[in-house]
C-alpha cells in the first residue's frame, strides 16, 4: 500500500497480545463523525500491522461502503450473524485496505431491533456471534448505529471499551451525559468490564470559536479522556467515501489523515501495545 511504510516505522511495535481487543465506536446523535472515525481508524491501526476487523452494525451500512464493500456483494452480514445463526468467519469479508477485514451491515438489519426484542439473551447476541471467531484479529471495531437501541447495547455488552467521537458543536456535552449515563448502566448489569477507551473530537473547525470553547469544556470535564488529538474539518475525509475508501487511501497527506493517524498512535498508547 503506497506509503504504508513510512508510516509504520514512526510506531515501534511489540508482538501484539492474545485476543483481539473489542472497541464500540459509539454516540448516539448522527453526523459526529462516528462511521469515519472507525474506518479510518480500523485503516490506520492496519497500516501499523495490527490486524483489524470492522463489524459494521449500523443498518445504513456506510462503513461497508467506505471500506470498498458494494451493496451486491453482502450475502452474509451482521444480521445473519446476530440472528440467523451464521458464524462470524463464515461473514467476514475482505476490505480494500491489506490487513483490515469486515463483517458487512445489510438491509435487513434495520429490523433487527425488533426481532431482538422477543429473543433469548437478546442484549448478549453480538456476544455469542462473536465468540472466539475474532480470535485472528489484534483489534475488533464496532461502529455502532446512531441510536441506543438494542444493536448499540449488543455492541457495549460485546465490548471492553468505547470511543466516543464527539462533534465541537452546542449540543455536544447534552448527549454525551446521556451515553455515559446508558454505558453506567451496561457496566452495571451487563457487562462489569466496559470502560471508556477515549473520547475524539470531530468536525474541529479553528476558525470558529465555539469550536474551541466546545473542547474546552469537554477536555474541562473529562480530562485525560479526552484525546489530544483533534479530527479537523476537511473536504478529503468527505470526498473520500463516495470513492469507497478510507481517506487514508484517498489522500494519505491532508490534514484529516494525519489526524487519524496520529489518533491511532493515541489509542495504541492507550491500549499499552506501543513502546514509549
Amino acid at each position: 500500500m503506497t506509503h504504508w511504510n513510512e508510516v509504520a516505522t514512526i510506531m515501534n511495535l511489540p508482538e501484539p497480545e492474545k485476543g483481539p481487543r473489542i472497541i464500540a465506536v459509539a454516540n448516539q446523535k448522527g453526523g459526529v463523525g462516528k462511521t469515519t472515525t472507525t474506518i479510518n481508524l480500523a485503516t490506520a491501526l492496519a497500516a501499523v500491522k495490527q490486524r483489524v476487523l470492522v463489524i459494521d452494525l449500523d443498518p445504513q451500512g456506510n462503513a461497508s461502503t467506505g471500506l470498498g464493500i458494494d451493496r451486491k456483494s453482502r450475502r452474509l452480514d451482521t444480521y445473519q450473524v446476530m440472528i440467523g445463526g451464521t458464524s462470524l468467519g463464515e461473514a467476514v469479508q475482505k476490505s480494500t485496505v491489506p490487513g483490515l477485514d469486515i463483517v458487512p451491515a445489510g438491509m435487513d438489519l434495520s429490523g433487527a431491533e425488533l426481532e431482538l426484542v422477543d429473543m433469548e439473551s437478546r442484549e448478549h447476541r453480538l456476544k455469542l456471534a462473536i465468540g472466539d471467531g475474532a480470535q485472528a484479529y489484534d483489534y475488533v471495531l464496532i461502529d455502532c448505529p446512531p441510536a441506543l437501541g438494542l444493536l448499540t447495547l449488543n455492541a457495549l455488552v460485546a465490548s471492553q471499551a468505547v470511543l466516543v467521537p464527539l462533534q465541537c458543536e452546542f449540543f455536544a456535552l447534552e448527549g454525551l451525559s446521556h451515553l455515559m449515563r446508558t454505558i453506567e448502566r451496561v457496566q452495571k448489569v451487563f457487562n462489569p468490564i466496559l470502560e471508556i477507551q477515549g473520547i475524539v473530537l470531530t468536525m474541529y473547525d479553528k476558525r470558529n470559536n465555539l469550536s474551541d470553547q466546545v473542547a474546552s469544556d469537554v477536555r474541562e470535564y473529562f480530562g485525560d479522556k479526552v484525546y489530544k488529538t483533534v479530527i479537523p474539518r476537511n473536504v478529503k475525509v468527505s470526498e473520500a467515501p463516495s470513492y469507497g475508501k478510507p481517506v487514508l487511501m484517498y489522500d494519505m497527506k491532508c490534514a484529516g489523515s494525519q489526524a487519524y493517524l496520529h489518533l491511532a498512535g493515541e489509542v495504541l498508547r492507550r491500549e499499552g501495545h506501543l513502546i514509549v
